[in-house]
């Protein structure tokens, strides 16, 4: 019976740790999720005017659209990027702190919250050739984190799935 409890702590240790590092990998794609929200809004401001991999819209700059034209796109950048940093900061919360205590809702609400942005947000980028982007520079960063994310997610499911 003495060489059975080993191997259950065996389990245990490894299990934490799982969580521990699937935990951490989500955080940190949080993390990087507000990264590219602050460089799309920093863009906005004293960059091309546009997103992050988009330079011209159909050869045009920012300075060439017209005014209000510019201020609406601006508007909405601003306010994108703040749905990402703020999605950024739900995700790295609800992982760092819900995640590593093995809290089930907290792990399936930064799925969730991710998930939402990421499948309403995506798609469009390849529907048409309505402007175009450097897909690498555009989307890479996303994909990334994406990549990191389900990583921390697949890795952290057995712990959290055990409580």
């Amino acid at each position: 019976m003495a060489t059975d409890q080993p191997v259950a702590d065996e389990q245990g240790v490894q299990v934490e740790s799982q969580v521990r590092n699937g935990a951490l990998l989500m955080a940190l794609a949080g993390v990087a999720f507000v990264g590219y929200g602050v460089v799309f809004l920093a863009l906005n401001f004293v960059g091309t005017g546009f997103e992050l991999g988009v330079s011209t819209l159909a050869g045009m700059t920012s300075a060439d659209l017209d005014p209000r034209v510019a201020y609406y796109i601006s508007h909405l950048h601003v306010a994108t990027a703040a749905f990402i940093i703020s999605t950024g900061i739900a995700v790295t919360g609800l992982s760092w702190y819900g995640v590593r205590q093995r809290l089930t809702w907290a792990w399936a609400t930064a799925i969730v919250s991710a998930v939402v942005g990421l499948a309403l947000a995506l798609p469009m980028h390849w529907t048409a050739d309505a402007f175009s982007h450097d897909w690498v520079t555009h989307l890479g960063p996303i994909y990334l984190a994406t990549i990191v994310f389900i990583a921390g997610v697949v890795l952290s499911y057995r712990g959290v799935r055990t409580t």
